[in-house]
């Protein structure tokens, strides 16, 4: 039997915004490999690879996130962007800890993420995403060939710039 998730995705995490939606179940995986790294003693350097990956992941998903708040005109991005980068001084932080303090990945700090990703999701993105489908752009919330081509052909983001 192999070791429990510590989150499973399931599709009510879904915000409807197919790259935002892919990116959150790979910040998801991550946590997961840090789960199963911790609880199967892999070692402190393994531990450590996979939370800065996940700490690497998830700027860059909050960059995907922000850029699409920016073109909509999302009215609620000062608060969304400022939750970001309060986890973001709080991973960086524990890095700091790791690094300087020797100080171990413990379960407790695991749970606070999961519970912080769930809620972010659950919450924050979603209201995005609601966001995203109101500001008409719903039919570009699923990639597809054909949505590339499209844009290809009306180079719609140009009129948010």
């Amino acid at each position: 039997m192999g070791t429990p998730e510590l989150f499973a995705w399931s599709d009510s995490y879904t915000v409807g915004i197919q790259e935002v939606d892919e990116q959150h179940q790979v910040l998801v995986s991550l946590l997961n490999q840090l789960h199963v790294a911790i609880i199967e003693h892999h070692g402190k350097a393994t531990s450590r690879e996979i939370l800065d990956r996940l700490a690497e992941y998830t700027r860059t998903h909050f960059l995907l996130e922000e850029s699409l708040m920016r073109l909509t005109h999302y009215p609620g991005f000062d608060i969304h962007k400022q939750q970001h980068e309060e986890l973001i001084k709080q991973v960086q932080d524990l890095q700091h800890k790791l690094d300087e303090e020797k100080v171990a990945i413990t379960f407790e700090l695991l749970h606070f993420l999961k519970n912080w990703l769930a809620q972010h999701i659950n919450e924050s993105d979603k209201r995005f995403g609601a966001h995203f489908k109101t500001a008409g752009l719903s039919q570009y919330a699923n990639w597809s060939k054909e949505v590339e081509t499209t844009m290809k052909k009306k180079k719609w983001w140009w009129k948010f710039w």
